[in-house]
């Protein structure tokens, strides 16, 4: 009966959203039966900055009150000590969760959707592979690769033609075969001058707003859209046949490779799949033997790791150009910082090793200062196990969401200062040119506590080494009148993607 009544609200809200669209008051009213979903509703276009509104007007914690019977309540905060709390202090109390879970549930088994000893096993798993010397000479020679091979050839032809390109999807092209590489073993080309249309990659995009989707309707409604194949739910589905059928052909291939190379002693190189094969067989049978070897669990791993790795790069890098583009002070001190680094004399540079990147520091500090105002994963999930009291004051009843908006954390006063609206990389910055360490609980863009992402060091070599390669030998200029936006989606991307000139620098020397 309940779900019935779900629908129901749905279908009310929708008419009383069509009438209310028309009007200019953006205040977020409680009515009665259906709460305050009409007005989530109609602002879900510009839902990071809408919910950075209500955070400020309601001092930074703000608790939302959906229709009833559909169990869409929830607490969002941007309060640093209430951020501390959850992801720290009392980190046993927030797990992941079965909301969290349901709504995920694509992502299966992999380390973003899990809790207790599941996650514990799989962190440690993938810790061991991260920290491996191999690992970090074979991030480098992937990155490398790709920018001389791929990223270096279409930029110079862009250059020479002078089209306008649009750089997000070059980086999402880019950050998509650099991990397929370090996950899969595989390259599927996807950056290219020929552009293909890769379905795996359109797959992701498809599955992200979905999931989005599922965070602001009742849970019954799309059920119901996934039962009746409609939708977002009917896109969902396609677009996770895809995804499946792509990862489940690279398991396969890697277990004949696995074992072609076992019986003739040779070497297969590394990536992280393999990583996960070999630690599993090691383990077989001994008393530590909780590794799964099944293809759906090797799915579900690569699938969480590929996503990780794919979008929240490509994003960073995609609003840090754009940053840097419409902030010329900061590309002349970023070129500075590189010429006197890295003993550049010539358009010539290259792509910086891993050893060469230390003394970048003003780079780092920009792409800190990118992820502060535009972190890629706008918001964080949560679900109480037991009562709580926040920080702030406010109550969290059992089995309540809570939602950390990330994106608002960057926008307030009392966190970062009067400028916080401003893109400052010397905020980042001591008096005597080194990185400041800044609470993660302040700056939650990599999580914070136990969850703290394990790439974040990756991630900056990643983006230090594309960064510095590309600001030394072109100029990007974003093309005048373009719309930048972020999209409603659980990764932040610009939804009209970033439509740029690049041209190629004179002599640096």
């Amino acid at each position: 009966m309940a779900g019935y009544t779900e629908v129901l609200l749905l279908v009310l809200s929708s008419i009383l959203l069509y009438h209310w669209v028309r009007c200019k008051n953006s205040k977020l009213t409680n009515w009665p039966i259906l709460g305050m979903l009409p007005g989530l509703l109609r602002n879900i276009p510009r839902v990071h900055e809408f919910s950075t509104e209500l955070l400020k007007a309601s001092g930074g914690t703000f608790v939302f009150k959906g229709p009833w019977f559909a169990k869409l309540d929830f607490v969002a905060t941007s309060d640093p000590m209430n951020v501390h709390h959850i992801l720290t202090k009392n980190f046993t109390n927030y797990p992941k969760g079965q909301e969290f879970n349901k709504i995920f549930d694509p992502l299966g088994d992999g380390i973003f959707n899990i809790d207790m000893e599941l996650w514990k096993i799989q962190r440690r798993m993938i810790q061991s592979s991260l920290k491996q010397s191999k690992f970090q000479h074979f991030l480098q020679t992937i990155v490398r690769q790709k920018v001389d091979n791929g990223l270096i050839p279409i930029l110079n032809h862009v250059s020479e033609t002078g089209k306008e390109i649009d750089l997000q999807d070059v980086f999402q092209r880019f950050t998509f075969d650099n991990i397929c590489l370090m996950v899969l073993g595989f390259d599927p080309v996807s950056l290219s001058d020929r552009f293909p249309q890769v379905s795996v990659q359109k797959a992701f995009d498809e599955m992200e707003e979905a999931l989005l989707y599922r965070h602001v309707v009742p849970e019954s409604c799309w059920k119901l859209q996934r039962w009746l194949q409609i939708g977002q739910e009917k896109k969902l589905t396609e677009a996770m046949k895809t995804l499946d059928r792509f990862l489940y052909q690279c398991i396969s291939s890697k277990r004949e490779n696995l074992k072609q190379s076992r019986t003739q002693g040779a070497d297969t190189g590394f990536d992280l799949l393999a990583e996960c094969l070999e630690e599993a067989e090691d383990q077989k049978g001994g008393e530590n033997g909780t590794i799964d070897q099944s293809n759906k669990y090797l799915r579900d791993v690569a699938l969480n790791l590929m996503l990780a790795g794919r979008d929240t790069i490509g994003a960073c890098l995609t609003w840090f150009f754009w940053l840097v583009g419409t902030h010329p002070l900061v590309e002349t001190r970023i070129l500075q910082e590189i010429r006197e680094n890295l003993q550049a004399k010539d358009k010539n540079l290259g792509v910086p090793g891993i050893g060469d990147l230390e003394g970048l520091r003003f780079l780092r500090a920009a792409l800190c200062e990118t992820l502060r105002l535009y972190p890629s994963v706008p918001f964080n999930h949560r679900n109480s196990v037991l009562p709580d009291v926040l920080p702030s004051g406010h109550p969290v009843s059992q089995n309540s969401k809570v939602l950390l908006s990330l994106y608002s954390m960057g926008r307030m006063v009392d966190i970062w200062g009067e400028d916080c609206l401003e893109f400052k990389p010397e905020r980042w910055l001591s008096d005597q040119g080194r990185i400041l360490h800044i609470p993660s609980f302040k700056f939650a863009a990599f999580n914070a506590g136990p969850r703290t992402c394990l790439g974040k060091e990756l991630s900056f070599t990643e983006m230090k080494m594309v960064a510095a390669a590309i600001i030394w030998n072109y100029q990007i200029r974003v093309v005048e009148g373009h719309p930048v936006l972020p999209c409603p989606s659980i990764l932040l991307l610009m939804k009209h993607g970033l439509k740029v000139r690049i041209s190629k620098r004179g002599s640096q020397s």
